[in-house]
């Protein structure tokens, strides 16, 4: 069966998340905030809240840490799909897997130097044979 979860920030960070206090950087906001593009989210809604990067970050990175995903098996691989858009040619987007048995995070995607000002979607699959995060 599916056990999808579905990660909107519409109340604030979803439980796949950990608190966005401990993320300097991000910022939760809708297409109403008057802090430029997107001006709505991958829907075409400009009051439904996403995240972002504040402006005063663009030269510097900021991470976003999942909470801890269990151990995968034959029948349980992980899928996660997520929504982007990068507003500036520099930027880089990178999604990290870190192995409750290894102090490295290990980039597993990413995408970059597309000035695309579109919303995009990408599913990444991950397996594990021990507890992670992303």
């Amino acid at each position: 069966g599916s056990s999808c979860e579905k990660c909107d920030f519409e109340t604030d960070l979803c439980k796949a998340l950990r608190e966005l206090d401990l993320q300097p950087g991000w910022i939760r906001r809708n297409g109403r905030s008057g802090m430029g593009p997107p001006y709505s989210d991958h829907n075409g809604n400009d009051s439904a809240y996403f995240i972002s990067l504040s402006s005063e970050m663009q030269s510097s990175s900021a991470t976003l840490r999942t909470n801890v995903f269990l151990p995968t098996d034959k029948e349980h691989v992980c899928q996660i799909t997520f929504h982007y858009w990068i507003s500036q040619m520099s930027g880089t987007l990178m999604v990290g897997l870190q192995k409750h048995s290894e102090d490295t995070v290990t980039n597993i995607w990413q995408v970059s130097g597309e000035l695309q000002n579109q919303w995009k979607a990408t599913t990444i699959t991950i397996n594990s044979t021990e507890k992670y995060e992303v």
